[in-house]
């Protein structure tokens, strides 16, 4: 067929109404930036009103390149974003930068968009680990690729439409993490933000992601290996979520706030013993929580054979006791996809007759009094320190401790410290 003959009939398929131009779609309110104490009274309500804002465009760009697109791919990843979780990075990001005295209007302005950002890019690193992990639900509904999978069952074959959902999944995280880049993107161009907080801002946000991906692989790499050292555990674990959930939005605040560096430094080291805990809380969940609470599958890690620190240190202490039927149950149990309710309550008691389960507890404990002890050290506002501080013991799992000793296995350098010593 003639490639005249070809385009022919696409532009005849095509709509009537043209494409508007790129990024014409519904557009952002810049003069209706809330002041910092409104902001202050509640920042899941601040940062969600700047989604919507800016998930109105997106979606109006969606639409008028395609329906479909736009319906199947494009509003799911709105409607998760939306929907959001505890929306934990928002209000860290926040918090360090009020407890580092930002209040001016450009500093609420530039955290909220970050914090959308953030949002974002939760998205596309939830969607693609429900999608690598093949997990069913997420906050209590079903994951995106089982959603996409879900709605072309009645039209497409069996293996078609998981191929469709998966693909679906894929695309529908790349695209959140596009409108994320394309979110900092427009702040680094903000009128008003100072060229230097815009490097060390790009900076931290490159690093962010990098991390991420970097904690993802090791994650799925650990189960595909069985690599469950706890060298390897605790290192997964840091990068997937004690830098990227925790560390970063806490350095991206003050960075916001043009804190200096030793205040930057000492944010992220409590950060850095927060998000650790905060994973390891995660880790004893999966196991021991109810489901009704946690919105997944309870045991899904062990089915997933994920290479968490708790089964590390479960492994470890089987095998210096010489516990060969502990051992046994965990080699029969790691990575079964098909586990029984049964099989799984056998773990949980090799997890507790091991003491691997009192010993993550004590461990946390150490790591939120770590935190506590770091975040003490930095010169902060005084009202704001306090929700920070009331926000980290929540992000743990813990009552407010009192600081203490015992942090977190590495000590990082703020990546905009990091490229500043390089520089």
């Amino acid at each position: 067929m003639r490639s005249t003959q070809v385009l022919g009939r696409l532009t005849a398929a095509a709509p009537r109404t043209p494409p508007a131009p790129a990024g014409s779609g519904a557009p952002r309110k810049p003069d209706g930036v809330a002041d910092a104490r409104t902001v202050d009274a509640d920042v899941p309500g601040a940062v969600g009103r700047e989604l919507r804002d800016l998930l109105t465009g997106r979606l109006a760009d969606c639409r008028a390149l395609d329906p479909v697109f736009a319906d199947d791919i494009a509003e799911r990843v709105a409607g998760f974003t939306r929907r959001g979780g505890r929306r934990f990075r928002s209000r860290l990001v926040w918090w360090s930068l009020r407890a580092c005295g930002g209040r001016d209007a450009v500093q609420v302005r530039a955290a909220l968009r970050t914090a959308a950002a953030l949002e974002l890019i939760q998205t596309c690193a939830l969607v693609h680990d429900d999608l690598m992990d093949q997990a069913p639900t997420r906050r209590g509904a079903p994951a995106l690729h089982a959603d996409v999978t879900a709605q072309y069952a009645d039209t497409a074959s069996r293996s078609a439409a998981h191929r469709l959902g998966a693909s679906g999944a894929l695309l529908a995280g790349d695209l959140a993490l596009a409108w994320a880049d394309d979110e900092l993107a427009r702040l680094l161009l903000e009128p008003g933000l100072p060229r230097d907080t815009a490097r060390r801002l790009n900076e931290v946000w490159r690093t962010l992601r990098t991390e991420m991906v970097a904690g993802q692989y090791l994650d799925v790499q650990g189960q595909a290996t069985s690599a469950l050292t706890l060298g390897r555990a605790l290192r997964a674990a840091c990068l997937k979520s004690a830098l990227y959930t925790v560390e970063r939005p806490l350095e991206l605040g003050a960075v916001l706030a043009g804190a200096d560096t030793a205040t930057t430094w000492t944010l992220c080291l409590a950060g850095r013993s927060a998000g650790l805990a905060f994973q390891l809380r995660d880790d004893l969940d999966d196991v021991f929580a109810d489901p009704a609470t946690t919105g997944k599958l309870s045991g899904g890690d062990v089915r997933e054979g994920k290479p968490t620190y708790l089964l590390a240190v479960a492994r470890a202490r089987a095998t210096a006791a010489g516990d060969q039927a502990a051992l046994g149950v965990l080699e029969h149990a790691v990575g079964r996809a098909d586990l029984t309710g049964r099989e799984l309550a056998d773990v949980r008691d090799v997890l507790e007759s091991t003491g691997a389960r009192a010993l993550v507890e004590t461990k946390i404990g150490r790591l939120a009094r770590q935190s506590l002890r770091h975040l003490a050290e930095a010169t902060l506002e005084p009202g704001p320190a306090d929700r920070l501080r009331a926000l980290l013991a929540e992000i743990t799992g813990t009552p407010r401790p009192e600081p203490g000793p015992d942090g977190p296995p590495l000590t990082p350098a703020p990546a905009a410290a990091r490229s500043e010593a390089a520089r």
